[in-house]
């Protein structure tokens, strides 16, 4: 064998070893959305104009498992409004939310716990200057979407 050749042979060796050696590299680990406990809610009723009202959140979140997590959303959704602008009842929309209607926390710990809070969860309009008298029943307070930070 001349020495190309060697050199040829070793090389498609060493190209082969590399192809097996990192088309073997692992799944990226994914944190478990159950692991970002949401606590202590607050509701507050806001008024915006002189007949209209929004229903404001505030709380915690803590990340109970084992791995970091970033550009974590919290935001939340009224399951018992209406879908349309209806006068004395509370109502939303299915648009996509909008800046104060979620709260984006960069990153949390493993462990740690953020306060968080938004605006505009629900809203409430009146023809006689009267504000609700309480907030909807049913709403939901969700981390919707978040990504996991890989150990290196």
């Amino acid at each position: 064998m001349t020495c190309c050749n060697r050199m040829t042979v070793w090389f498609s060796c060493v190209l082969i070893s590399g192809i097996f050696l990192f088309s073997c590299s692992k799944e990226p680990v994914k944190a478990d959305p159950k692991s970002l406990v949401i606590s202590d809610i607050e509701y507050s009723i806001r008024q915006t104009h002189e007949n209209s009202y929004v229903l404001d959140a505030k709380g915690k979140i803590k990340n109970t498992g084992k791995l970091d997590v970033k550009s974590l959303v919290v935001t939340g959704y009224c399951k018992s409004c209406v879908l349309e602008f209806t006068s004395h009842k509370w109502f939303t929309s299915d648009c996509e939310k909008t800046e104060n209607q979620k709260k984006i926390i960069s990153y949390l710990s493993a462990g740690a716990e953020s306060e968080f809070s938004f605006e505009e969860v629900a809203f409430y309009f009146t023809s006689e200057k009267v504000p609700p008298e309480k907030i909807p029943e049913k709403i939901e307070i969700q981390a919707v979407s978040f990504d996991t930070v890989q150990s290196p």
